[in-house]
């Protein structure tokens, strides 16, 4: 009897890149053909959305902090329309506020980039199987968030409102920092640290830094 399907462990999985540096995507297209089919890649959001949903990848490897909204608008618009589709957040970021952030939009897993060829291989091949892969140290925040806090919703709308960027200010607002260490942590200017910092405070509907600090506080953002 002839098998007319390969086994998951032979058959070739096909992989989009989405990352806002051609050089990364081009050293991750390199490394990992060896292992998948990569079908395409992406720079910015817009294109992103647009080309996965043409090419129905089994996985897309996605950068978290892009412009535009960054991988989540990405994630969130593709799932919506095609949610076969599985995600895995590759970026350089570890902080917990975007390892969770990912996970609750619908990320099957999170690795940083300092994975290897072969460990990120690995990691998009169980993602297509339908495991959870993170990198080590990262597993402990989506622990955290999910298991040991059963009082903290996986939904959080109102954290899910604020954009990656606003997240960031937060998060840097809430430890402590002046608006211009924040913009020199961030790379923008003290105005722009002023706008995001009005948004959250308008969107999460408060009135000072000290009510966003408890607020990222109780979320564990901090």
């Amino acid at each position: 009897m002839t098998e007319s399907v390969a086994q998951p462990e032979d058959r070739r999985l096909t992989v989009f890149l989405v990352d806002d540096h051609a050089m990364f995507r081009a050293g991750v297209r390199a490394e990992l053909g060896v292992h998948v089919d990569v079908v395409g890649e992406a720079s910015t959001v817009a294109e992103a959305i647009s080309r996965i949903a043409a090419v129905q990848p089994d996985v897309v490897l996605l950068d978290v902090h892009m412009p535009d909204g960054g991988g989540r608008a990405v994630l969130e618009s593709v799932r919506r329309s095609h949610p076969q589709v599985k995600f895995l957040a590759l970026s350089v970021s570890d902080a917990a506020e975007d390892v969770i952030g990912l996970i609750r939009a619908g990320a099957r897993g999170y690795v940083t980039k300092t994975i290897s060829p072969d460990e990120l291989a690995a990691a998009v091949r169980r993602v297509a199987d339908g495991d959870a892969v993170f990198s080590p140290r990262l597993a402990g925040f989506v622990l955290d968030a999910f298991a040991s806090r059963p009082d903290v919703p996986v939904a959080d709308p109102e954290l899910d409102q604020l954009t990656n960027r606003e997240r960031e200010v937060l998060r840097l607002l809430a430890r402590g920092y002046a608006y211009k260490e924040i913009a020199k942590e961030l790379f923008i200017s003290i105005k722009t640290v002023e706008t995001h910092v009005s948004n959250v405070l308008r969107k999460l509907q408060m009135s000072n830094r000290y009510e966003l600090s408890r607020w990222a506080a109780d979320r564990r953002l901090v």
